[in-house]
């Protein structure tokens, strides 16, 4: 794993004192607790700027956000809503900008069971797809988290974003977890390049029968498409 974490070590560098937007509504009883908790954060320099948006009098930038409970805070690219300490605020800001920050929130989506919201952020955002790789190639990362991670790849699939971290998904091939070959090699294959053989072909021989029979899918469908 530490190899494919120098692949991306020039991603990895969080942005500084990242912006704040928090919606909240008259009536909420935990919208209080996280204005607080926000404001520390701005005079401490932790975030950068703090806007505040009651939606009961602008109830269309509720709208534009599709946000239905609050409160609901925006921490530089993070969407989070519901209660948090302090602490978790600080943490994702401090985040902002960083491959392993979008790592967990992705792993936070997924968890969640919002994988369409995953979807809409590594469609927004490319530099999401090194997210999840960083997710796969972590052999600790939850069994939901790792569905959740086969179904965007699906969605990626014959996309040129796919195709654009071949080399990164043929660095996970040598992964010395043998299910973490056996997903970099089937995601490789929906790529639809043919520059993925390259790291496909020396799966035929893996010392895991799995790994093995993937491969042999794999070069099946690439050889196809």
């Amino acid at each position: 794993m530490g190899s494919y974490r120098c692949f991306y070590e020039a991603m990895t560098d969080a942005a500084p004192a990242p912006d704040v937007l928090m919606l909240l509504a008259p009536g909420c009883a935990h919208c209080p607790a996280v204005l607080a908790a926000l404001c520390e954060l701005l005079k401490r320099g932790v975030i950068g700027r703090l806007e505040i948006v009651n939606i009961a009098t602008h109830p269309e930038v509720a709208r534009q956000h599709e946000v239905r409970s609050v409160p609901w805070v925006r921490v530089g690219e993070f969407e989070l809503s519901g209660t948090r300490p302090v602490a978790e605020y600080e943490r994702w800001a401090q985040r902002v900008g960083g491959v392993q920050g979008r790592a967990d929130y992705l792993a936070e989506l997924l968890k969640s069971g919002m994988l369409s919201k995953a979807i809409d952020v590594v469609d927004a955002n490319d530099a999401y797809v090194a997210a999840l790789l960083l997710l796969l190639a972590d052999t600790q990362t939850d069994m939901h988290v790792r569905v959740g991670i086969g179904a965007i790849f699906e969605h990626l699939q014959s996309t040129t974003v796919l195709r654009q971290h071949i080399d990164a998904l043929g660095a996970l091939t040598q992964h010395a977890d043998a299910r973490v070959r056996a997903d970099a090699c089937h995601y490789l294959s929906l790529s639809a390049d043919v520059n993925a053989m390259s790291f496909v072909q020396p799966l035929l021989t893996d010392e895991d029968a799995q790994v093995r029979e993937i491969a042999r899918e794999s070069a099946d469908a690439l050889h196809k498409r």
